[in-house]
């Protein structure tokens, strides 16, 4: 209801003027929100029927940091669907009845006529608002020249805020100047008398209570600017930790990156070594089968041009000489013709060889290592030894197959494919083999006699002088290209040594010193010999030991000129057999981590002629194939 409103009801229903301004009054503190004081904007009606400005409503939902709203008048609880305030309902008289004062201007309320004029202005102390002439009249008041007065163009602006007194209900014309701290309300003096003067009821003065609620407000101001910088310096305490975050991220982020570059150059680098590794290994092969192919090819070549010399006569020749010459050319190209059928055995070694070849990632162990050249092993045979946990030596034969010697006694004959042939010197202790080139024997027993036997195993009165058992407590035997026996000794009271016998027999005419290292067995390689310790392998000349490429490794030679080197993880029965030059530089892997059954010592490695590998255990024979 506005205020033309007012006086159109008081002036049809006769309402005295006392009544209407207090009408008036009531009607403009109904339309203030309690929380902003300013007049309801966009208001909102809570559960329990207070009504507030919806930005207030939104303040106070945010401070609560729930989806509920606690009244700040009664305190009762009202739930913000969604956390949503804009979804509660609207107070819709309420609105109406500010919609109605917005659209009427405020009239003079000093004014005695019943056609009052709109007001120019507002009284702060006299709390009304004048016309032109009533504002004239109030200026010439002694008493009231130095009060407060407001345009009304500056209050419909919102530039200036209206102190407003309020006045009480029950007395109109009375300023409610007094304060029940236990009513919690401002009252008029009469009330005070009629209604707050029982026990209970505390009264102070409302400009007490104002000043000491300005006093609390900023009171309250003071420890909320100062709960304010608390904050803001923690806030700036995030922000440096956000920095130094932000700084870590950018270092790690460039360190990733430089990281990843230095990574790509790696396994650049890697990437080329690997595919010259694998030109190398296949290089090698597709000229074996080259130069096959050229042999097969000038083969070809000279039986086509012999057979045209010799079938392409078109007459039997009369005459000694030419006679004799057809005659030597068909005998020579008989020769041809008779040579043996092409072997396909040594293309196919070189084929298997060759399409082994195969690259192994790495998968979940150094990935940068992208990974290695192996060659995959077809076929992989375990034979049973006939002497169980006796093997001591092994070594191939002249005509390309495996002896396998025993401790308890005996020499086992196996062929590439696994096949026990022949077993001999069955009542021999063998603790080392040999082969001379004429096929003969060499044995070593376990007393370290060294005795020598014919093809057919039959033995020959050869005498060697060794040490003792006694003093050679661990002892090998190998033979060279030369037919000189190496003889191992390691003893826990001599120095261990390598002892060169001629064939002849007799003493040992050069004695090798080994330095700092037991050898445990011994191969021959061209010239060198390859010694494994246990905890390396040395490539052994005059001088002694010139290169170890790594621990628990056991050795042998390779059919192409290379060395073979076997690698134990004892602990967890696995082995690997890679591939070395002559100068001990790596090559290819060939067996990697292939199970076995776990032995504590002797393993031996050998490589039959026809390319299969065989490792040797206490009790197995493993073939690769």
């Amino acid at each position: 209801m506005s205020s033309l409103q007012v006086e159109s009801v008081y002036q049809k229903s006769s309402i005295n003027p006392t009544t209407a301004e207090a009408l008036k009054t009531v009607i403009s503190q109904s339309t203030e929100c309690p929380v902003c004081l300013s007049t309801f904007t966009d208001d909102k009606i809570l559960s329990c029927s207070h009504t507030f400005c919806k930005t207030c409503l939104d303040n106070l939902l945010e401070c609560q940091c729930n989806c509920q709203i606690r009244c700040p008048v009664c305190r009762a609880v009202t739930q913000v669907p969604n956390q949503d305030v804009g979804k509660l309902q609207v107070n819709l008289a309420l609105k109406s009845l500010i919609e109605d004062m917005e659209g009427h201007p405020q009239i003079c309320t000093n004014c005695k006529s019943n056609d009052k004029p709109n007001a120019d202005v507002y009284c702060q102390d006299c709390g009304k608002y004048l016309c032109t002439s009533c504002l004239n009249t109030h200026s010439q008041w002694e008493d009231f020249i130095d009060h407060e007065v407001i345009a009304m163009s500056e209050i419909s602006s919102g530039k200036v805020s209206v102190r407003k007194y309020r006045k009480c209900r029950k007395h109109p014309k009375k300023d409610e100047g007094c304060f029940c701290s236990s009513c919690r309300r401002f009252t008029c003096f009469r009330c005070v008398v009629m209604e707050h003067t029982g026990e209970g009821h505390k009264v102070i003065e409302g400009a007490a209570y104002e000043d000491k609620h300005m006093k609390n407000i900023e009171d309250l101001k003071s420890k909320v600017d100062k709960q304010q910088s608390c904050f803001q310096k923690y806030i700036d305490f995030i922000d440096e930790q956000r920095k130094s975050v932000d700084n870590a991220k950018k270092q790690c982020t460039s360190d990733i990156n430089k990281a990843y570059d230095d990574a790509v150059r790696q396994l650049t680098e890697k990437r080329e070594s690997l595919l010259r590794e694998v030109k190398e290994t296949t290089e090698g092969v597709e000229k074996e089968l080259e130069s096959m192919k050229t042999t097969a090819q000038k083969h070809i070549n000279q039986l086509t041009t012999m057979a045209e010399m010799v079938i392409n006569k078109t007459k039997i020749p009369l005459d000694m000489d030419t006679l004799a010459a057809h005659d030597t050319l068909c005998e020579e190209l008989r020769e041809v013709f008779d040579q043996k059928d092409p072997d396909y055995e040594q293309p196919k070694k070189s084929g298997i060889k060759g399409k082994s070849v195969r690259f192994k990632r790495n998968v979940g162990v150094d990935e940068l290592g992208l990974g290695k050249i192996v060659n995959v092993i077809f076929n992989v045979k375990n034979v049973a030894l006939p002497a169980k946990r006796s093997m001591h030596a092994m070594v191939i034969t002249p005509d390309g197959r495996m002896a396998v010697g025993y401790s308890t006694g005996g020499i086992s004959i196996f062929s590439p494919d696994g096949q026990l042939q022949q077993t001999v010197l069955k009542d021999v202790k063998i603790d080392g083999v040999g082969f001379l080139s004429d096929s003969r024997c060499v044995v070593m027993d376990n007393s370290n006699n060294i005795t020598l036997y014919t093809p057919e195993y039959t033995q020959l009165n050869v005498m060697f002088k060794t040490l003792s058992r006694y003093k050679g407590v661990f002892s090998d035997l190998t033979v060279d290209g030369d037919d000189q026996i190496y003889l191992i000794y390691v003893s826990y009271l001599d120095a261990s040594k390598i002892l060169v016998f001629q064939t002849s027999g007799g003493q040992a005419v050069r004695e090798i010193p080994c330095n700092g290292y037991e050898p445990r067995q011994i191969t021959s390689n061209q010239g060198s010999l390859i010694t494994s310790s246990g905890d390396a392998i040395r490539l052994i000349d005059k001088q002694g030991a010139v290169k170890k490429p790594g621990s628990k490794l056991y050795a042998a030679i390779s059919q192409w000129n290379t060395i073979l080197i076997a690698k134990v993880k004892r602990g967890e029965g696995l082995m690997s057999i890679d591939e070395y030059t002559n100068e001990l530089r790596h090559i290819r892997n060939l067996v990697n981590d292939y199970k076995i059954k776990k032995h504590l010592l002797y393993y031996y490695l050998q490589q039959y002629r026809s390319g299969e590998i065989a490792f040797c255990t206490r009790d197995s024979l493993y073939i690769f194939r």
